[in-house]
C-alpha cells in the first residue's frame, strides 16, 4: 500500500476493506506518498462520496448515514447529493489536545521564509493541536504574506521533525472568497507532502484552536477555510462545532466533491 501511494505521489491514497465492526461501513487505511496516518480529513469526505457514487453505500432520500473505521477510531460521516456532485461531513472521533509550540517565534517564522513581523500573535497563538493528527497553528497577518511562504527544509528539520506536531497549518482572516472567513496552508515535509490542497483533520483540530480563543463565546461555531490557491488546487471546507467554556465539542467537517478520475492498477 504504501509503494503504491508513493506511485500515485497524491496527498493521501485510501484503501478500503470490509469493517471489522459489523455495525460499521468499511474499514479504511490512509497512506500519504511517506507513511501511513490514522486520520485525514478531504480522504474521508472523498471516500465515503466514492462510496456512494459506486453503489457501495444506499442512498435514502438522497442521503445516507455512514461509519468508517481508521486508524483514531470510528469516524462517522453524513453523505448527501448535490447538483454537481457529492457533499459529505465527518464528525472528529477525537476531541482536540493541546501542546505548546516546541520552537520559539522567530524559529517557526524562519522555517516559513517569513519574519516574526508577518505572524499576528496578538490574538492567535502558536500553538499545537490533534484531534488525531497533529499540527502547528501559526497564524499570519495578511493574504500577501500568506502567498510569500516558502518551506526552509533545513529550518524544519531542526526545529519540528521530531516534533509531536511535524505539519504547519498557516492561516489568516485574509481571504480571496468573500463567503470565507479565513485562508490558509499546509506544509507537512514528514509526510512527504510539500503542501496539501485541503486539509480536514487539520480542519477538526483548527475548531479546538479557534474554541479555546479568548473572544470566542459559547454556542455554535461555524466557519469556512479556504485552502489550496497558491497550488491552483482551490478548495473549501467548511466547519462547525460547539463551544462551551472554551472547549469544541461535536466538531464536524465537510466539503463538496466531484468524482474526476476512473481507472485501473496493474501489479
Amino acid at each position: 500500500m504504501q509503494a503504491i501511494a508513493r506511485e500515485f505521489n497524491l496527498s493521501e491514497t485510501v484503501f478500503v476493506f470490509e469493517p471489522q465492526n459489523a455495525r460499521n461501513t468499511k474499514q479504511v487505511r490512509i497512506f500519504t506518498p511517506g507513511e501511513e496516518v490514522p486520520f485525514a480529513g478531504h480522504p474521508t469526505v472523498g471516500t465515503a462520496c466514492v462510496l456512494a457514487a459506486i453503489g457501495e453505500v444506499v442512498l435514502k432520500d438522497q442521503s445516507a448515514d455512514i461509519v468508517l473505521e481508521e486508524g483514531v477510531g470510528d469516524v462517522p460521516v453524513a453523505i448527501k447529493t448535490t447538483g454537481s456532485g457529492w457533499y459529505a461531513e465527518l464528525s472528529a472521533a477525537r476531541p482536540p489536545e493541546f501542546r505548546p509550540c516546541p520552537v520559539s517565534f522567530a524559529d517557526v517564522a524562519a522555517m516559513v521564509s517569513l519574519e516574526i513581523a508577518d505572524l499576528d500573535l496578538a490574538v492567535y497563538p502558536l500553538e499545537a493541536v490533534s484531534c488525531g493528527l497533529p499540527f502547528l497553528f501559526v497564524p499570519v497577518r495578511t493574504l500577501a504574506a500568506m502567498q510569500r511562504i516558502r518551506l526552509n527544509p533545513a529550518k524544519w528539520e531542526a526545529g519540528l521533525k521530531d516534533a509531536w506536531a511535524r505539519q504547519i497549518y498557516l492561516f489568516t482572516t485574509g481571504t480571496v472568497a468573500r463567503d470565507c472567513d479565513f485562508h490558509a496552508r499546509m506544509l507537512a515535509p514528514a509526510l512527504g507532502i510539500t503542501e496539501d490542497p485541503a486539509t480536514g483533520s487539520a480542519a477538526t483540530a483548527f475548531a479546538g484552536y479557534l474554541g479555546r480563543l479568548p473572544g470566542c463565546a459559547d454556542g455554535s461555531l461555524k466557519v469556512v477555510v479556504e485552502q489550496g490557491l497558491e497550488m491552483g488546487r482551490p478548495s473549501k471546507m467548511f466547519i462547525s462545532a460547539e463551544i462551551n467554556g472554551a472547549a469544541a465539542t461535536n466538531i464536524r467537517v465537510g466539503g463538496h466533491t466531484v468524482l474526476v478520475t476512473q481507472g485501473s492498477l496493474t501489479l
